[in-house]
């Protein structure tokens, strides 16, 4: 299959989407269909999801952030209730929980890795101000937080688990002896969330998904994807509305019990998640044979620059390439060390500043130190890693570091 090339490509940004012909022929096939939205692809996309997952169902939306909204609606998070989210992670996971009117509970996380662990979310736990109702770990970068772990003491503690793997697809987790087991896969925690943002493993344009293994919550999860309505029989309630004098549900016929949004994806986008679904064992191992010559490349630099820790609690799906610089010994802030690399060419980014940081939470909490969190956001720097790499362009951005760095 040949990639649709870019006049751009000689710029490496730290990612993007590898769309090739076939993707673009599943949205054309789309295009010229019967169905731009809330056709055939969409179910046949959720079920491919469910297909990588294991997880009995997946409820597909219009992006990552909808998927966190809904898992959270879907939980019936609201006002009084309140959610433990680690603070290094995307504005979006945050978000969720506020924009139902819960509280959030920021965790901090390890310094060299980004995760959080039981630790942190036991401190979280004493530090809540009342009863809180849900956990929302974060896979970072493509990394398992300790899933077994966390689901024991949530377990222990009451607590509903919607993690968020937005970096995550194609992750596998560990516990104990038994064989790894895909993220979303239901088997630990009640909801998964996912992200196909262009520089996902997997793309759509904007797109997002919930995996779940309960009947009950999907069936939520869709019905707040659309307005809130249902044309299901047994979930109407207005019956004199409902039916005709031969007691047949009238065919125009909907009910909303709930309120929801209008959280919808379209067919032109399930067409090329399907289309690069298809392709997520080739994108993850090429994405960890770039992150491996990447570690083989930069174990001479230690202990200036290393990447970050290794989980022991997984199988990643690289989505991140990111490395922790001690920018006060290099003698180079970071600013000036990504405008360095943006004149050779080279993109950089940081994933990410602590929400907890934020005027709108620190207006809303206070100011909260969380040591681990904000250490980690002060040393870290993503670099390139996408699958239309190869590992000469791994070598290019190594050689700008040391350049750069004077290692």
């Amino acid at each position: 299959m040949r990639e649709v090339t870019h006049p751009a490509m000689s710029f490496l940004p730290y990612g993007r989407q590898l769309i090739e012909e076939d993707d673009i022929a599943a949205v054309t096939a789309v295009l010229r269909g019967d169905w731009l939205t809330t056709g055939p692809a969409v179910a046949a996309f959720e079920a491919a999801i469910c297909e990588v997952t294991e997880a009995r169902y997946a409820i597909a939306c219009a992006n990552g952030t909808a998927a966190l909204h809904l898992a959270a609606l879907a939980l019936d998070l609201g006002p009084g209730d309140r959610a433990i989210v680690p603070s290094v992670t995307f504005l979006a996971t945050a978000n969720a929980v506020r924009l139902t009117g819960a509280e959030v509970v920021f965790a901090d996380c390890c310094p060299h890795s980004g995760l959080m662990d039981n630790e942190h979310l036991t401190d979280a736990l004493a530090r809540a101000d009342g009863p809180v109702k849900a956990v929302m770990p974060v896979h970072l970068a493509g990394q398992c937080t300790d899933l077994a772990k966390i689901s024991a003491l949530a377990k222990a503690q009451d607590l509903a688990i919607i993690d968020d793997a937005a970096h995550a697809i194609g992750s596998r987790y560990l516990k104990g002896n038994d064989a790894a087991k895909p993220i979303g896969d239901g088997r630990l925690t009640e909801m998964t969330t996912f992200s196909f943002h262009p520089v996902k493993t997997i793309v759509m344009g904007e797109g997002g998904a919930v995996t779940t293994n309960s009947r009950e919550l999907a069936e939520r999860l869709a019905r707040f994807r659309s307005h809130g309505m249902t044309r299901d029989p047994e979930q109407l309630r207005n019956t004199a509305l409902a039916y005709d004098e031969q007691g047949k549900i009238n065919p125009w016929y909907y009910e909303m019990p709930e309120m929801g949004l209008n959280y919808r994806v379209t067919d032109i986008q399930c067409a090329l998640g399907l289309s690069q679904i298809k392709k997520l064992t080739r994108f993850v191992t090429k994405r960890r044979a770039l992150a491996e010559h990447y570690d083989r490349l930069l174990s001479d630099f230690a202990p200036l620059v290393r990447p970050i820790t290794r989980s022991q609690n997984c199988e990643p799906a690289w989505h991140l390439y990111a490395v922790l610089i001690d920018f006060e010994a290099a003698g180079i802030s970071r600013a000036a060390l990504m405008q360095q690399l943006t004149a050779q060419g080279i993109g950089t980014q940081v994933h990410y500043i602590p929400v907890h940081l934020q005027p709108y939470y620190q207006e809303r909490y206070g100011t909260i130190s969380l040591p681990g969190a904000e250490s980690y956001y002060a040393r870290t720097l993503s670099l390139p890693l996408f699958p239309g790499m190869e590992t000469d362009d791994v070598e290019r951005v190594v050689d700008a570091l040391h350049d750069c760095l004077n290692v």
